[in-house]
């Protein structure tokens, strides 16, 4: 299983690129493309039990007084179905990005972001 996977993913024709102020430019291309895909991915999220503390405002109490102070907030472990990463209002120009050319070259998918190794 583990080598057709790698044998599909290598006839992937992948590159990187950058976006720009006006579209997207990839490194093997002269021009840049004004309009580009970008993935969709639909996950699921898995949230360990955690807490938050901080400050607590406008509430109100059962007699109608307004409530404020200092507050924690536990949450249980809990997974949430169909959450969307939208990879698009996160690209900003000079972005590095990973994308793969469609439609004979003249379209690309961006499939993500990349940031460098260093952090």
């Amino acid at each position: 299983m583990d080598r057709k996977a790698g044998q599909v993913i290598d006839g992937v024709p992948a590159e990187l690129g950058t976006i720009t102020e006006t579209g997207l430019k990839l490194d093997s291309m002269k021009h840049e493309m004004q309009d580009y895909l970008v993935a969709d991915w639909l996950v699921t999220v898995h949230l360990p039990a955690f807490s938050l503390e901080g400050s607590v405002s406008g509430l109100i109490d059962g007699e109608g007084r307004s409530v404020t102070g200092e507050a924690k907030f536990s949450f249980k472990s809990t997974q949430i179905e169909e959450v969307r990463l939208n990879w698009s209002e996160g690209f900003l120009p000079g972005d590095r990005v990973l994308a793969i050319p469609v439609n004979s070259g003249n379209e690309a998918v961006v499939v993500c972001r990349i940031i460098g190794g260093g952090g």
